[in-house]
């Protein structure tokens, strides 16, 4: 009856803000993660904080931007000072310019998954009103199933696909004893279960097996035909565009400015699909007149980049950060 009554007083079980059985699965995360690269080992702690953002407790209140993406803009695999996010918040705080870019990617996470987290997250959070987002997509939309509704609440786990699973992950997340435990553990605790990434063994395995081409932008637009690139993806498209229009809406609607930023792979525009994904997000930019940073364009891909085919080393994470912050200054000085 104790229990009982001091969970009825002081739990969750009747806030709206509760995040019920959503998005468990990553908040208040401490993992101990091994690096190696270039020889040399980096151990640190891979966070996700009370909230959900990657890194250290931050009131939502106190957030001005956030940076949106899977897990090429999550980079669980590296330390935060590699990551794109705080890369390009070492050259705003080099500038002088004071403005704080916090990590709210989800790894597996499409412009679908973008378009979730306005119900199952950022709604949760009290005066959370930031003044940019960016979104750095592409990747996951040139794989993702067309076929699946663009509310689809349940991608990257953030809803667990099992009814049991997500009647324990509402009872869990409303519960004032587990919420104390979940924060003491995030404070205090730190996984043992140690997770290693071998930068190093993973690109010698890659070169091996594939050797390594890169088609840049110029050179993409020689090697297809354009045209017929678009006709055949045609469906794949117009889903991305749509998604790409619906999170314009919600971020303005949040009192926020969208900012989209393309990216590619390890073999650059050799991915037909994400080439005809990222010229079109380029040109609806230009027809709605979206902020869009065409990094894609740019990127001149070098072996050391990537670890493997997806996701970037250090090298690489600096050279995109690198050519988003030009276009990114240009945006927030106006």
């Amino acid at each position: 009856f104790i229990i009982v009554l001091i969970e009825l007083i002081f739990g969750y079980w009747f806030d709206k803000d509760n995040f019920g059985p959503f998005m468990r699965e990553h908040r208040n995360k401490n993992n101990s993660y091994t690096l190696k690269y270039k020889g040399e080992v980096y151990e640190y702690v891979y966070k996700r904080n009370y909230y959900g953002f990657r890194g250290e407790h931050v009131e939502p209140d106190k957030i001005k931007a956030i940076m949106v993406s899977g897990s090429t803009g999550e980079e669980r695999y590296k330390p935060d000072r590699f990551t794109i996010t705080e890369l390009l918040n070492l050259k705003l705080k080099d500038t002088g310019i004071d403005l704080k870019i916090i990590n709210a990617s989800i790894g597996g996470q499409s412009t679908r998954g973008h378009i979730g987290n306005f119900i199952t997250w950022y709604s949760k959070l009290e005066n959370f009103f930031p003044k940019y987002i960016l979104y750095y997509i592409g990747v996951n939309d040139s794989e993702a199933d067309i076929t699946i509704k663009a509310d689809n609440l349940t991608e990257a786990e953030v809803l667990n696909p099992k009814p049991l699973g997500q009647f324990m992950d509402n009872i869990k997340s409303r519960s004032i004893f587990s919420d104390v435990i979940r924060k003491f553990r995030q404070k205090y605790y730190t996984s043992k279960t140690e997770i290693v990434y071998d930068f190093d063994n993973a690109m010698k395995v890659n070169k091996v097996l594939s050797g390594y081409k890169f088609l840049n932008y110029h050179d993409a637009l020689k090697y297809y035909d354009i045209n017929a690139v678009f006709l055949k993806h045609d469906d794949r498209i117009k889903y991305y565009l749509k998604n790409v229009d619906t999170l314009y809406k919600l971020t303005t609607a949040l009192g926020a400015e969208p900012i989209f930023i393309n990216t590619l792979l390890s073999d650059g525009y050799y991915n037909e699909i994400l080439f005809s994904l990222n010229l079109s997000l380029t040109k609806h930019c230009e027809i709605k007149n979206y902020k869009c940073i065409d990094v894609a364009r740019k990127l001149e891909g070098k072996e050391h980049y990537w670890w493997d085919q997806v996701h970037t080393t250090t090298d690489g994470s600096k050279a995109i950060s690198d050519l988003i912050y030009p276009d990114l200054i240009k945006i927030i000085s106006h």
